[in-house]
């Protein structure tokens, strides 16, 4: 089952892995959005090499439809979106398989037996001869 990891987690999966306090690592991660954030408010590029791009787009403007009155077009204009591009460590990581669990060892091989009595007999045995 896949898990969403939210910034709580992330931060204390980082202050784990790292050896710093959480309150240091929501620091960094919280630092490195801003970071992130500023930079592409000025037109520039995150990379983080193996991992992937940041960048913001400006989506082109374009006519629609009102979708409350079917009838009236509007004009939708144009806005600046964020965009993530995968690197190449990134897309290798996802394309491994992931270890799968051993399969179970195969059970030895014997020859059939008699079929099994139930425990309980349907039908009570007489003991006369």
């Amino acid at each position: 089952m896949p898990t969403t990891i939210n910034k709580a987690r992330l931060s204390e999966l980082l202050s784990e892995k790292v050896g710093i306090s959480k309150k240091e690592a929501d620091a960094a991660l919280s630092t490195f959005v801003e970071i992130v954030k500023q930079t592409l408010k000025e037109g520039g590029e995150v990379n983080i090499a193996g991992f992937g791009a940041f960048s913001a787009r400006v989506r082109k403007g374009r006519a629609g439809v009102n979708p409350q009155n079917k009838n009236e077009k509007i004009i939708i204009p144009s806005v600046t979106v964020p965009k993530f591009k995968a690197g190449k460590g990134l897309k290798d990581a996802l394309k491994k398989p992931t270890s799968a669990p051993a399969p179970a060892p195969a059970a030895p091989a014997t020859p059939p037996s008699a079929p099994s009595v139930p425990a309980t007999p349907s039908a009570p045995l007489s003991n006369t001869a």
